[in-house]
């Protein structure tokens, strides 16, 4: 069960890892309600728009393959 869950884990790593750029690229994390505090030596991000959409198109997602 263990071993199965990590490889799960990271293939999914991987495949997001590839994905990375289009993704960047696609203003998936740049969306109204995402935080971004820029000063002069660094940047902090809170994504909570992005990760709530992509929460709620996973359980969609896992909800349809349950069916």
């Amino acid at each position: 069960m263990i071993p199965r869950f990590l490889i799960t884990v990271g293939i999914t790593l991987v495949i997001l890892g590839l994905l990375w750029p289009w993704l960047h690229k696609s203003g998936l994390f740049r969306l109204p309600g995402d935080i971004v505090i820029e000063r002069e030596n660094f940047k902090v991000y809170f994504p909570i728009t992005s990760a709530i959409l992509i929460s709620v198109i996973l359980s969609l997602i896992f909800w349809l393959l349950r069916r």
